[in-house]
This record gives C-alpha cells, structure tokens and sequence, in this order.
C-alpha cells in the first residue's frame, strides 16, 4: 500500500497545483457566481459558487478516474451516489473560501484530501498564501513529514509570543490570555496554518468532510491532533464515519477542533 499511497499522494500533490492555476488564472477575469440555497425554500447570499469552482472540480474528477478508476470521489460541487467510508475515498473542494475568491482576498485554496477506510491518509492544499508569503501547496502522505512544494515543512516556535492565534471567532471565554481570535473564511486553510504552526488551535462548528479531510492530515503530519463533539462529549478523531448519516459521507457534520494536542485538548475543555 505505500507504493500506492505515494502514487496517490504524488497526484494529489499535481491537483492541487492544477486547482490552484485555475484560480490564479481567473484572477481579474468577470466570474459567472451563483449563490446555494441553505435550505430547500430559502435561497441567499452566504454560500457562493463560481463558475471556477465547478471547472477546476470536474477537471480533478476527471484526472483522479484516469488514474484511479476503482476509487470514490466526494466533491463539494457535483452530487454522486453515496458515498462510502470503505476503500479509498478522495474528498475534493475546489475552491475552499470561494467567498474570499470571487472578492479577490487571498485567503483560498484547493483542498485534495485521500480517506482510506475513513481515515486521512493524503492532502494536499494550494493555498493563496502561506508562512513563505507565496502560493504554493502544503501536502502529505500518512507517516510522512509536512511538505510546503516538496521541501520540508519546520516550526519554529518564539516564546516571545505569549499569545498564539486561535482559529475562531470570539475568544472572551475560551482563555483569552492564550489566544488571539482569527477567522479565514476557509476551514482548510486554517488547518493547513495549524499544521504549520501559524495558529495553534482551529474551531469548527459542522464542517463537511471535504472542507477538513485534507487539512486532518496535515495536521497529524505534524503530530497534532483532531477532536470531534460525539454525544458523549469531545473525542479524538481517527477517521470519518457514515453511522448516523445512512452509509453516506455527504452527510458527515460534527463539531471539530484542530491543533497542538495539549492546546487542541484545553480548547475542547473550554467549549465544554
């Protein structure tokens, strides 16, 4: 399987370059943009899609059945039968901050996550910016380091700072002395910072599975970890699961914390 995975996790590196070469190419360029209805009567302007989204979305669909015609494809843009934990699941979001994207704020990326019985095993996000203020794509493979356009990525932490960033929107009464709040307006990109140690923890409320799958990853390649609110209260995530949602992985929301494992742990505490 390793061979196999590096062969996943060296075309998932190629996709999330090809997303992220359509959005800088679309830079500037008048975008067709359409808004999701949040529920089947309502219809309103907090979930836009671009006529980017669904290119770049069918252009990887179409490369990852080239390659890998017996995997399973779970995309933000383009309904598909339900989709299954089991096997190997890509979970794609083409243009994750589309909102920040049609506005020309760069904070989006391509997310290309690789689920391997429901578990993040692959991701690879091109990102608008970075800690190297460029574009470029973070990614790994399971048991792999946390790469930034093949070169590995160091932390380096200041003890000067005694305040870190905390991806969410209020800290008042998540210990304020410890964290800053920030919001991107992209789950994935918040991840990828955690992962490489912009922020120390991120919050989210009901992510779908294609907003975090690769971004889990990259947090685990840098020994970090990830918490989900079950009914008994926050417990490590290990891999998605489609129990509650009739075998479908479309319909995975549950709360999610992201982060160094002893900050991640003392936000979960703090939420309660």
């Amino acid at each position: 399987m390793t061979s196999e995975l590096e062969s996943i996790g060296s075309l998932a590196l190629r996709l999330a370059r090809l997303a992220g070469a359509e959005m800088t190419a679309a830079l500037g360029r008048h975008l067709a943009v359409a808004y999701k209805p949040t529920a089947p009567e309502e219809h309103n302007l907090k979930d836009p899609v671009s006529e980017v989204d669904r290119a770049v979305e069918a252009a990887l669909r179409a490369e990852i059945e080239a390659a890998f015609p017996d995997h399973h494809i779970l995309g933000e843009e383009f309904a598909n039968p339900p989709t299954r934990p089991g096997g190997i699941v890509w979970a794609i979001d083409p243009v994750d901050g589309t909102a920040n994207f049609i506005n020309g704020l760069p904070l989006f990326c391509g997310s290309i996550g690789v689920l391997r019985d429901g578990v993040p095993v692959v991701g690879a996000l091109w990102c608008a910016s970075s800690h190297a203020l460029r574009a470029g794509v973070y990614h790994c493979i399971e048991g792999g380091p946390l790469m930034f356009d093949e070169e590995p990525v160091t932390k380096r932490e200041n003890p000067e700072v005694r305040r870190k960033l905390g991806g969410f929107r209020d800290a008042s009464h998540r210990s304020p002395a410890r964290w800053e709040p920030r919001r991107t307006g992209s789950a994935a990109i918040e991840c990828a910072f955690v992962a490489a140690g912009l922020m120390e923890v991120a919050q989210f409320e009901r992510p779908n599975v294609w907003d975090i799958a690769a971004g889990v990853a990259l947090v685990h390649a840098t020994g970090g970890i990830a918490l989900s609110r079950e009914p008994e209260g926050w417990r490590q995530f290990t891999h998605f699961s489609a129990e509650a949602t009739e075998g479908d992985l479309r319909g995975w929301r549950k709360p999610v914390v992201v982060g160094a494992p002893e900050a991640a742990e003392a936000l979960c505490k703090a939420l309660g």
